[in-house]
């Protein structure tokens, strides 16, 4: 493309849409939407001061959840500003470039969510198959290499994603179904062949989220083999005990997703509120109740995080 097609490119605007049918309360759909933001990123961020500051949750377990937290505050905060203007104060429109950089965001944070999954799981493998040897072979040194290994691998994957969307002709009606950008939308938009788009799209998915989803599986097949190992009931409840969370973050997460791409498959021809919705509890729920979830199930986590209120409290 010349320099034309990009000048073009520089005036473009995309329209984002909010919930389909409930344009009139949007008003009144802000507050539960912006109350879910205040829960995720605060959440989130109580649970990372918490390992922060307690040097004993400084445990390779500890570190994955900080991880999570991190990806999770990413993918809200990504959301948040088209999504809070679109409703509170009917900002439809946004410029063609901050749309990719959104996208690229909203990406690039969510394959990391499915990376820190992954390697969270592989954590809970180690602690049961080699209790003894968990803290050698999960060092930190490992696990900071484990980390940076899965922001490079989202950001090299994702980037060229807005790059080949920036090199198409666009139409004139250029018209989202959602009040964020997402590739699977932008792809619509071009007046000229996608399938290069498409393909990249459909490898990335299946070098990542499928991916990660299929060793997970392959960890917990190997934990229910090593607790099945283990002589008394007791200790194989300990065992399975110390799994909950995780297992719950990887329902909460994988199961939204899978929704989603049955939806866009099999009930292209739904309303669109439908898929507007499974799109919003993919990218919204997992944030807010992941933390709710390591606070409650995890003692050590709801304790520090009751000391820093009760600290914050004796301050005032």
């Amino acid at each position: 493309m010349g320099a034309e097609s990009n000048e073009s490119l520089d005036l473009l605007s995309v329209f984002l849409t909010g919930i389909p049918g409930l344009e009139a309360q949007h008003g009144w759909l802000s507050i539960p939407s912006f109350t879910m933001y205040i829960v995720a990123i605060g959440g989130n961020i109580l649970i990372m001061a918490a390992v922060q500051e307690d040097s004993a949750l400084h445990e390779p377990m500890y570190l994955f959840l900080s991880m999570l937290a991190v990806t999770e505050v990413g993918v809200s905060v990504s959301t948040l500003p088209t999504v809070t203007g679109n409703l509170w104060f009917d900002a439809h429109r946004v410029d063609f470039d901050g749309c990719l950089a959104q996208m690229l965001f909203i990406h690039t944070f969510s394959c990391m969510e499915s990376g820190v999954l992954l390697a969270m799981s592989y954590d809970r493998f180690v602690a049961i198959y080699n209790p003894l040897r968990y803290t050698a072979i999960l060092t930190l040194p490992r696990i900071i290499c484990m980390g940076l290994g899965i922001t490079l691998k989202s950001v090299a994957l994702m980037a060229p994603l807005p790059i080949l969307l920036r090199q198409l002709p666009y139409c004139h009606t250029n018209v989202l179904s959602h009040s964020y950008c997402l590739h699977s939308d932008l792809i619509q938009l071009p007046c000229a062949d996608t399938k290069l788009n498409s393909i990249l799209g459909l490898a990335i998915v299946l070098a990542t989220f499928r991916l990660d989803s299929l060793l997970i599986v392959v960890s917990y097949v190997l934990i229910l083999y090593t607790v099945m190992g283990i002589a008394s009931g007791e200790g194989r409840w300990k065992a399975l005990n110390t799994c909950v969370s995780h297992i719950c973050a990887v329902l909460i997460y994988y199961v939204p997703m899978i929704g989603v791409s049955v939806m866009h498959r099999a009930a292209k021809h739904a309303s669109p509120i439908v898929h507007t919705l499974m799109s919003s509890i993919y990218l919204f729920v997992p944030p807010v109740l992941n933390p709710i979830i390591y606070s409650v199930n995890t003692q050590p986590i709801r304790q520090r995080i009751l000391t820093l209120f009760s600290c914050k409290r004796e301050l005032l």
